[in-house]
């Protein structure tokens, strides 16, 4: 019954995004970077009301972290972690309470949901990507600065940061196995 009710409650949640897509880009129009933030925020609240049917994967080329994302070491220079931190010690927290190891969460879920949710941004950051370019085109140069921004910090850095988490707990899961007699 919950299934049919959250099926429900995408599909109308689908048809609301595509319709408000459609008044604010009359009312700001394509050139301004309010309507990018909105196709983007769009995508991300479609893809966060379709958890309970699928998680999404990332393409097998990006799934696998780094050597170099697992040192952290750039990450650190980047600001990630900090970015992160901000993260955690605000409000923003509960933006996606499911990558936080808390209540019944195990490493795996947490690990699936990270990976999920780093997929939804890689998503939302293709969305915006022609938006950028025809702004570009445009030569609508304040335009594509602002979605420059919106691209870094709403799709680059959250990426970078679970990424970030992910390489922690495949840590925490090699350091496991490592423990547990008889393992590989």
């Amino acid at each position: 019954m919950h299934k049919l009710r959250d099926l429900v409650v995408l599909s109308v949640a689908a048809a609301g995004f595509a319709a408000s897509l459609l008044m604010f880009r009359r009312a700001v129009g394509i050139g301004s970077p309010w309507f990018g933030l909105v196709v983007m925020l769009s995508a991300l609240g479609l893809i966060a009301l379709a958890r309970p049917f699928f998680l999404l994967r990332l393409p097998a080329a990006v799934r696998r972290n780094r050597a170099w994302e697992v040192r952290g070491g750039l990450y650190q220079a980047a600001g990630v972690r900090l970015f992160g931190t901000v993260l955690r010690r605000t409000p923003l927290r509960y933006l996606n309470q499911f990558v936080y190891l808390a209540g019944s969460a195990t490493p795996s879920m947490v690990h699936a949901q990270a990976e999920s949710a780093e997929a939804a941004h890689l998503v939302a950051g293709a969305l915006l990507i022609p938006h950028m370019v025809y702004a570009c085109v445009q030569k609508w140069w304040g335009t594509l600065a602002w979605l420059t921004m919106v691209q870094a910090l709403g799709n680059l850095y959250p990426m970078l940061h679970l990424r970030w988490v992910r390489a922690r707990i495949d840590r925490f899961h090699g350091r496991r196995r490592s423990r547990t007699p008889g393992a590989a």
